[in-house]
């Protein structure tokens, strides 16, 4: 019985849910998956290419489509998707969902869980399958799209099942009324809102969408996945383990769905107006998410741009700041939504516990920095990984055409394993304070700009007001004074932007980690939807309170 199998993994989630310590059930590292798995995985992605994905448990399609192309090699993969009708997709969900919504809550979580048990196995597949059609190194790729993936999805699963089983299914209730009372049984229902929809994005087709996905189905709601047309195997690899657990186990597997499309025929738009779609997930671009934002009668959880910010007043050890900041703007070409892009310095420069560093010297060792990171042939091609699509790298080629003092220009890198890699080195320029028609835009990719300020307090107010204005899901601080941090902490967080301060060393500000960060919190215009806080969950059912006198 998978609530028997289960049951301990789910408890331990919940329990780490709540008490935010460092917890995860799958190993990050690809060694504890065995000596082989990485092969055996390169060799079934292999397998996949150049042919129809068939491993879907979905009928009637209407055609094939497929135009992923990998950063890395240049080429198409060649891999088509089978391609439904919106209506019968959303009439399939319909029909679905009305025995999974009446599935017991422990029921759920076990046969989610299971599910996860399963994508486990193809964690190595869809590491190659992300790093073929994002661009991340393979490292990340099996990281973001295996292990956190999966904590994340496992984090819904938990907070879903403490929070449908908040209040008692049914009771006897009853009111002294003097010489006798008044009974009643009363039961209470958490009833699910409907269709979900879930949109995913061309970097993190598996990390962004795995949350919404396991929120929408352990909340009793049936879901349909639309990926992003540049990034579908990895995410159609997960959404086909997922319906084969469905199956194996007595469900239909028309409760998770895959909706392929193309870049010439969208159905985004069609999917999320359909009447019967409720609840939609979105990941990417702040246009397209206002307007998801904007349709009535919908429940939207939206993660869209974001200007992230890194605040520099004081610092202990200027090279091992340097070092880490370095390694955050390189990380994966900066096509993170947590990476850094904005770094306020006051014109007089940091203080240190040995004497003030000048604002010139702080670029310099910035600059210095990047170019011998990206110039290392053992670091440099496998942080920067490969720039997902072209319009990325128009961008940062274009980005001396922005304005400002050019610090360092982004030029090509090489990747000795594949030698037609799209790797672009990050362009770093310099502003003012007033070149705000410069810093007040999300600069998608590898692009940094340096910002010189009157003193931190103008720092901060600038850092502030971007987050206020444009939103930020990241926001980095250096400060060796508790006062300066403090201000920090109330000004930024009074935009609902969470800090991390003084960072060095193995751990970056792009890292968020499942079961103790909340990812994006929802109070900012970088999105109204926190990775995991109980309103990512509770807004996807009802209460329903049903009264019956007792006899």
């Amino acid at each position: 019985m998978l609530v028997t199998k289960h049951q301990n993994t789910i408890e331990g989630a919940v329990k780490a849910n709540h008490e935010r310590t460092f917890f995860s059930h799958y190993p990050e590292h690809p060694k504890a998956y065995g000596d082989e798995a990485h092969a055996k995985g390169v060799q079934s992605y292999q397998q996949l290419l150049n042919k129809p994905f068939k491993q879907l448990l979905q009928t009637g399609e209407t055609g094939w489509v497929g135009e992923e192309v990998s950063p890395y090699t240049q080429e198409v993969l060649g891999v088509t998707y089978p391609v439904f009708p919106v209506n019968d997709l959303v009439t399939q969900a319909v029909a679905a969902g009305k025995s999974w919504g009446k599935t017991p809550v422990k029921e759920r979580a076990a046969v989610l869980t299971e599910t996860l048990e399963r994508v486990k196995d193809y964690f190595f597949d869809i590491a190659n399958a992300t790093m073929h059609t994002t661009g991340q190194s393979f490292m990340m790729s099996f990281q973001a799209s295996g292990p956190h993936a999966n904590d994340r999805a496992l984090e819904a699963i938990a907070t879903g099942y403490h929070e449908l089983q908040r209040y008692p299914s049914q009771l006897l209730w009853e009111k002294p009324m003097g010489k006798f009372s008044i009974k009643l049984e009363k039961n209470f229902k958490a009833i699910p809102k409907g269709v979900g929809l879930v949109i995913g994005c061309s970097t993190f087709p598996v990390w962004n969408t795995l949350p919404g996905i396991y929120a929408d189905l352990i909340t009793g709601n049936p879901v349909i996945v639309k990926p992003h047309p540049k990034a579908i195997l990895p995410i159609a690899i997960v959404v086909s383990a997922i319906q084969h657990v469905l199956q194996e186990n007595g469900y239909d597997p028309h409760i998770c769905q895959l909706a392929a499309d193309s870049s010439e025929k969208l159905i985004t738009k069609k999917l999320s107006e359909h009447p019967d779609v409720r609840l939609i997930d979105y990941t990417g671009g702040s246009t397209f998410g206002n307007y998801v934002e904007s349709l009535p009668g919908k429940t939207v959880f939206t993660e869209k741009a974001g200007v992230n910010s890194v605040i520099l007043d004081s610092v202990k050890d200027i090279d091992a700041v340097i070092q880490n900041l370095a390694f955050s703007v390189s990380l994966y070409s900066g096509q993170m939504c947590t990476a850094p892009q904005n770094f306020f310095i006051p014109e007089s420069g940091l203080t240190t516990p040995d004497g003030n560093i000048p604002f010139n010297d702080v670029v310099t060792k910035f600059k210095d920095a990047i170019v011998a990171l990206v110039n290392n042939p053992k670091m440099g091609a496998g942080t920067l990984g490969a720039v997902q699509n072209e319009n990325t790298l128009t961008r940062a080629k274009d980005a001396l055409q922005l304005g400002g003092k050019v610090i360092l220009p982004g030029t090509a890198v090489i990747n000795e394993e594949f030698s037609h890699a799209r790797v672009w080195a990050p362009t770093v320029l310099e502003v003012s304070s007033a070149d705000n028609n410069i810093y007040e835009q999300e600069l998608f990719g590898p692009i940094v700009l340096i910002i010189k300020t009157k003193d931190t307090q103008h720092s901060i107010q600038l850092a502030k007001q971007m987050a206020q204005k444009h939103g930020a899901i990241t926001c980095a601080a250096y400060t060796i004074h508790p006062e300066i941090k403090e201000m920090i902490t109330d000004e930024m967080n009074s935009v609902f932007t969470p800090v991390s301060f003084n960072l060095t060393g193995f751990i970056w500000v792009n890292q968020h980690a499942a079961f103790s960060d909340f990812h994006v919190t929802g109070g900012n215009p970088a999105g109204n939807a926190s990775f995991t806080n109980q309103e990512f969950i509770v807004k996807r059912f009802v209460w329903v309170g049903n009264r019956e006198l007792a006899e």
